[in-house]
């Protein structure tokens, strides 16, 4: 047995050694050291605290006074209750850290980096996302008046738009925002709500949207193939133009004054 110790302790070291290298050039914070950080500057000054190697702590609770945590890391980290407002996240990674009910109002999330993300309960009103949140969980989220629409600023890189495929949104609230050529695609939106929520464009494929309220929803020329409609509220949603190939449930969704949809079939 002592073989198999000497070689799980030479697996552990390596991986450490891979880990800091990886983040080489990021300052490493316990979360003593990050709260005294925060708390030098004065109120109403912003700290600078980009590039910092935060990943795997328990960050719960901490306020970060609308910080530049610019190309920091969180990968692994609790952030549960934490107070993010304001802060600039920009190619920031949370990689699999639990942001359940913390507050990220009027955030900017340009290029940032959440797959497999908790943010159950969390408040992201009102934010700037460009964003991988592959297989995150917004459950019961606020992510009203957010501004997650593709940059189509920067062509020359590709298109830079929010990737939430494979996500679960269930009751989560996306009322007012612009999602325009966000890829959402195979994601669970059931009782979720879409009033006047902006979609033109985008990849709906596959997603569950069984009692979801689109009232007013701008769905132009967006994807909705093998999506699942059932009992949605589609009151004066705009389809105009939207692939509706494979769609269930349409038959038992509220459609009054949706504009787009069909003729129905006479037979």
């Amino acid at each position: 047995m002592p073989q198999y110790a000497c070689v799980l302790t030479v697996f552990l070291w390596a991986n450490a050694q891979l880990a800091h290298a990886q983040w080489a050039g990021h300052e490493r914070l316990t979360r003593q050291s990050l709260v005294e950080r925060l708390d030098r500057e004065p109120p109403g000054v912003k700290a600078e605290l980009p590039a910092k190697d935060l990943s795997n702590l328990d960050l719960s609770g901490v306020d970060f006074h609308s910080a530049n945590l610019s190309a920091s890391v969180f990968n692994g980290a609790n952030l549960t209750r934490a107070k993010l407002d304001g802060c600039n996240l920009t190619v920031t990674f949370f990689e699999g850290a639990d942001l359940s009910a913390a507050s990220l109002r009027n955030a900017t999330l340009f290029s940032v980096q959440l797959a497999h993300g908790n943010l159950r309960g969390a408040d992201l009103s009102g934010a700037r996302l460009i964003g991988d949140l592959r297989h995150a969980d917004v459950s019961s989220a606020n992510l009203t008046r957010m501004n997650a629409a593709a940059d189509m600023k920067n062509q020359s890189m590709g298109l830079m738009r929010t990737n939430l495929v494979g996500a679960k949104a269930i009751g989560a609230d996306f009322s007012g925002s612009d999602f325009s050529r966000a890829d959402l695609s195979f994601s669970d939106f059931t009782g979720a709500k879409l009033v006047a929520t902006k979609l033109y464009h985008a990849d709906l494929s596959g997603t569950v949207l069984i009692g979801a309220d689109l009232t007013k929803a701008d769905l132009q020329a967006s994807q909705l193939i093998n999506a699942d409609l059932s009992h949605a509220n589609l009151t004066e949603a705009d389809l105009t133009g939207a692939e509706l190939q494979g769609v269930r449930g349409l038959n038992t969704a509220i459609l009054t004054g949706a504009k787009g949809l069909p003729a129905p079939d006479p037979r």
